[in-house]
């Protein structure tokens, strides 16, 4: 699927009008296309409120990195793009939307599942399934109905290739994902991600349980995926925005308190709290 035109399972109908998906990201680049617009967001946790009026738009093609102390929303604002809290059931949207591709996530038409192929995540602590490196890889695209040899062979090639596995792991494709090693298993979680082809890849934390020669390699592979795919990333790192992102924002207490290009968000912050939080006075 291109970054502009929706996946025909996520229409809310045919005939309904469709915002601009390469309208300006008038936050931080004028020439991007915009991916996800985040609106006017409030979410809550029962009677709790985890963000605060946040408004967003993030740009295909780039890395945007969520930074801020724990607690303050980050996680909650990405596990939003692909629905994962509504399984949490106290966890609802107060006022506010979210649009990828132009198109409201949270229309009654959107199929979920299918969001969910469009929107991969990755999670902080790889969670191989117990299973070959080979049915990790193919798993989605089994449970699609995808049954070809052929076809599950050139994916998992594909696959591992794009998450710079394939070398490493290519004479064992049937050995369990489980034996790898932790930074080979979370390369192995990207691989698995990439190959329903998403369009976007959501990072939660990926390299917090890594080694720092496994967290290079992570980030080397960040900046190889962000010419095909949008991706987002949380993390306490503040050397890793840096080095990874495109763009940044800073979070506190729920608010988007500062979205920036990274270099100005760690050179030049508008905002004091940034400052303060990017040289180490609170967080």
């Amino acid at each position: 699927m291109t970054a502009a035109v929706p996946d025909s399972r996520m229409k809310p109908t045919d005939t309904t009008p469709m915002p601009s998906a390469t309208a300006a990201n008038d936050t931080t680049d004028p020439g991007a296309p915009t991916m996800i617009e985040v609106e006017s967001l409030d979410f809550f946790y029962g009677k709790s409120q985890a963000l605060h009026d946040v408004t967003i738009k993030i740009p295909a093609n780039k890395v945007t990195a969520f930074i801020g102390p724990s607690g303050c929303g980050k996680s909650t604002l990405l596990r939003c793009f692909n629905r994962m809290n509504d399984l949490v059931d106290i966890a609802r949207i107060g006022r506010g939307e979210i649009r990828i591709h132009g198109v409201d996530i949270h229309h009654p038409d959107v199929d979920v599942i299918a969001l969910r192929r469009q929107v991969g995540m990755v999670f902080q602590k790889s969670n191989p399934f117990p299973k070959s490196i080979y049915e990790n890889i193919t798993y989605g695209l089994q449970i699609q109905g995808v049954k070809d040899r052929r076809t599950l062979d050139e994916v998992v090639e594909k696959s591992l290739r794009g998450a710079a596995l394939w070398d490493e792991v290519k004479d064992r494709l049937h050995a369990s994902g489980i034996g790898l090693s932790g930074g080979q298993q979370q390369r192995l979680c990207i691989a698995r991600a990439i190959a329903v082809e998403p369009s976007i890849l959501l990072m939660d934390e990926p390299c917090a349980a890594l080694d720092p020669i496994a967290t290079a390699k992570v980030e080397e592979l960040i900046q190889q995926l962000k010419g095909k795919y949008t991706i987002v990333i949380v993390t306490h790192n503040m050397q890793q925005a840096g080095r990874c992102s495109d763009q940044t924002a800073f979070f506190y207490l729920g608010k988007l308190i500062e979205y920036s290009k990274t270099e100005k968000i760690f050179t030049n912050p508008a905002q004091k709290q940034t400052e303060d939080y990017i040289t180490g006075r609170f967080g």
